[in-house]
């Protein structure tokens, strides 16, 4: 095992680290550093996920790599929604296989040796409102936006003119049983919170077939 692989496994819990984390490991030389990096990767002990972001390989991690936790270390600031939240939350049967956040600059992607993690620019008027801050058994901690919220994200992202119920259970075949825990509160907050008049024509349709 290489001497910065042996460092990261013992002061790095979750597996992912940065540049800064090496240089507060081994403090000096950024040349020194570099080499170090470059031949950890090279090793195939330590992945580069983007400039400045990397991994130990699965054989020398303490817990597996969360890559919901992993997709607001790639870019920032974010929370999971879309697709991936809807996986998340049961809602859509299909297996998701790029993770899709939602951010608050410009929409990117970045393909990585994990997979590939898209990100799409959603403007509100509160960007975490909706957002709910989770930690798994391992207590890896990340964002996730509720069910109504990543479907308000998919509306803008994807502009469906969507106006109620039946589109959405047609298109994306979730079970209505599913909206049984919408509240009236959760959707009032969306109409405020998105100034996408798509998004609020919507989540009014919502309120309307669900009778809240």
């Amino acid at each position: 095992m290489k001497k910065l692989t042996e460092k990261i496994f013992e002061n790095a819990p979750y597996g992912n680290f940065t540049s800064q984390d090496v240089a507060a490991l081994f403090p000096g030389s950024e040349n020194r550093r570099y080499g170090l990096i470059k031949r950890a990767i090279a090793s195939g002990e330590i992945i580069h996920i983007r400039r400045g972001l990397y991994c130990l390989a699965p054989k020398y991690q303490k817990k597996n790599i969360n890559l919901y936790a992993l997709a607001q270390h790639i870019y920032g600031p974010s929370y999971v929604s879309l697709e991936s939240a809807l996986s998340w939350h049961g809602w859509i049967p299909e297996a998701v296989y790029t993770l899709t956040s939602v951010s608050a600059g410009k929409s990117k992607e970045f393909k990585t040796p994990l997979g590939t993690f898209s990100y799409n620019r959603v403007p509100q008027k509160v960007f975490y409102d909706g957002v709910d801050r989770m930690t798994d058994e391992q207590e890896n901690i990340f964002l996730v936006a509720k069910p109504t919220k990543a479907l308000a994200d998919y509306v803008y992202v994807y502009k469906r003119d969507w106006t109620g119920l039946h589109p959405v259970i047609e298109s994306l075949r979730i079970e209505p049983e599913e909206f049984q825990s919408v509240t009236d509160n959760e959707l009032s907050m969306l109409i405020g919170n998105y100034k996408s008049h798509k998004v609020q024509r919507f989540i009014r349709g919502l309120k309307r077939d669900l009778k809240l």
